[in-house]
């Protein structure tokens, strides 16, 4: 009589499981010498496909770490800027510069002040006339090799040249309180008695006005010859010139400047510069019109007019 077995179709439960079992403990056939090396090749093969998928990050001395930082440096703030090449001079100095084209002229001070340490209220910054501090460097038409031109002082140099100066500004005034009127005083009355020149340059009594792009011309000096002042701001320097001969003084070797209406004619000053340590080195100029003596001071003296 046949044993009862399961339904047909149905297999007995714990078949597959002695299956498993079965081949789980069947011991392991010995490979040979090729399948091993098969077996070695399959897994290093395996291996490398999974560490491709993350890749290792980039060493600081690996290229693409350089590139990546020199990357991150060219997208930082001047991005996007358009700049150009410029010629700073200060000093008898040139320093190389590139500028962003729509910076301001106060921004450009402040770079200026960055290399050479010049305070931008000491600073006269000069690209075909003086630079405004409220416009741009495309606004004046700043283009790439331009010379930029610098005149001033550090703060150093100011107190160890404007301390004599203000000392002898000072006893100046004082011996001016003392003495009579300069024009009622014989050494000058010789010159002011010869007239005005015919070719002395317009007055305008009560203004006050920037210097002239022109030199001062039409004036006389204290031998009754013409004279004429030049102020040439990008080397810091007053040409005195007549008839027969041109003398170039910096302006910081000018101890003083005093000046006084002429009377009868106060829309026109008699001014002096005093070249040495006493007054006898004065240097006197008659008939310069009195809208341009206080630029005149202000500029020799080293207090720069804006207007």
């Amino acid at each position: 009589m046949a044993a009862a077995g399961a339904p047909d179709g149905m297999e007995e439960p714990g078949m597959d499981t002695e299956a498993e079992t079965v081949a789980t403990e069947a011991p392991a056939r010995p490979l040979n010498c090729v399948e091993a090396e098969a077996a070695a090749g399959a897994a290093e093969d395996s291996g490398a496909a999974r560490g491709s998928l993350q890749p290792s990050p980039a060493q600081p001395g690996d290229p693409a770490a350089q590139a990546s930082v020199s990357n991150g440096e060219d997208a930082g703030g001047g991005a996007g800027r358009e700049l150009v090449d410029l010629k700073i001079i200060w000093n008898k100095t040139k320093h190389d510069v590139k500028f962003p084209l729509d910076s301001t002229g106060s921004e450009l001070k402040q770079k200026i002040h960055s290399i050479t340490g010049l305070p931008p209220a000491m600073q006269k910054v000069m690209y075909k006339g003086l630079v405004p501090e409220d416009k741009t460097l495309r606004e004046i038409k700043v283009t790439s090799g331009a010379k930029i031109m610098v005149v001033g002082s550090t703060i150093n140099d100011v107190l160890a040249v404007n301390t004599p100066k203000d000392a002898a500004q000072q006893d100046a005034k004082a011996e001016e309180n003392k003495k009579e009127p300069l024009c009622r005083q014989k050494q000058h009355r010789k010159v002011l008695d010869k007239g005005k020149p015919e070719d002395v340059m317009p007055s305008v009594k009560g203004a006050q006005e920037r210097l002239p792009t022109v030199p001062l011309s039409g004036m006389y000096n204290k031998s009754g010859g013409k004279v004429r002042l030049t102020f040439k701001l990008e080397q810091d320097q007053l040409w005195i010139g007549t008839k027969e001969r041109t003398e170039k003084l910096p302006m910081g070797s000018i101890k003083n400047v005093v000046s006084e209406p002429i009377e009868g004619h106060e829309d026109y000053h008699m001014m002096a510069f005093q070249l040495g340590p006493t007054e006898a080195s004065y240097y006197w100029v008659y008939w310069v019109p009195t809208q341009y003596v206080d630029a005149i001071k202000d500029t020799v003296l080293g207090k720069w007019q804006y207007f």
